[in-house]
């Protein structure tokens, strides 16, 4: 039982190492043909194709979803996430959950300032934008924030993993799916945040893991020298 048990939990951390191996090689390729403007072309026939499908209502529906991207109220559903997972006595998932958050925060501000991507102008906006377009500073962080939400959730209520991971994904793609929509972001550049969300998500998931696999060893290693 415990051989098996072992195995899974090797395969599912060397499925993770794949996954962000992958994203970073997905945004290294994004960001060299954004560079070249080699996208141009695709990212904004998309656009317009999306803008072909506006409607009133559903411009509301988008600009609602869209609202649950915006860096604000993810750090405020961070705050009060990590508060309940602290009076639960989860220290270390709090910490992780808040580092993984603001870090999200910081690290889009500066690939923004590095690649200083203009957004698109293909109509009149009906959101509010500032700063440069790429990466999608609302797919990077959603990304991070409730794809570690979820994560924390499935590690705390294991009972419900498909569901958490079924409404998680719903609602980070639609997120994204909503920035292209509105008609703020090219595609390369959710693609991209999405990439670089996944990143620095597994990289706060595989620091909390090996913290508290230290954490075990060393309470095991002082059972045994009492």
């Amino acid at each position: 039982m415990s051989s098996r048990l072992f195995g899974l939990i090797f395969t599912i951390r060397a499925a993770g190492l794949l996954l962000a191996a992958l994203a970073l090689w997905g945004f290294a390729q994004i960001a060299d043909e954004v560079l070249d403007k080699e996208s141009q072309f695709i990212d904004t026939a998309i656009l317009l194709a999306l803008q072909r499908l506006h409607t009133p209502l559903l411009d509301q529906v988008m600009t609602g979803i869209t609202f649950f991207g915006e860096p604000e109220l993810l750090l405020i559903i961070c705050l009060g996430f990590a508060a309940w997972l602290l009076l639960r006595g989860n220290r270390s998932q709090a910490t992780t959950l808040g580092i993984a958050s603001l870090g999200a925060v910081g690290l889009n501000y500066l690939l923004k300032d590095l690649f200083a991507r203009d957004r698109p102008a293909l109509w009149d906006r009906i959101v509010d934008v500032r700063y440069y377009s790429f990466p999608s500073g609302h797919a990077m962080i959603s990304m991070v924030v409730y794809g570690a939400i979820a994560y924390l959730l499935i590690k705390n209520f294991g009972k419900w993993s498909n569901l958490i991971i079924i409404t998680t994904v719903a609602l980070i793609f639609s997120i994204g799916l909503s920035r292209l929509y509105l008609g703020v972001h090219w595609p390369t550049d959710v693609l991209a945040g999405y990439a670089a969300g996944i990143v620095w998500l597994m990289t706060c998931i595989f620091s909390l893991e090996f913290w508290q696999y230290r954490q075990v060893s060393n309470s095991k290693t002082v059972a045994r020298s009492e």
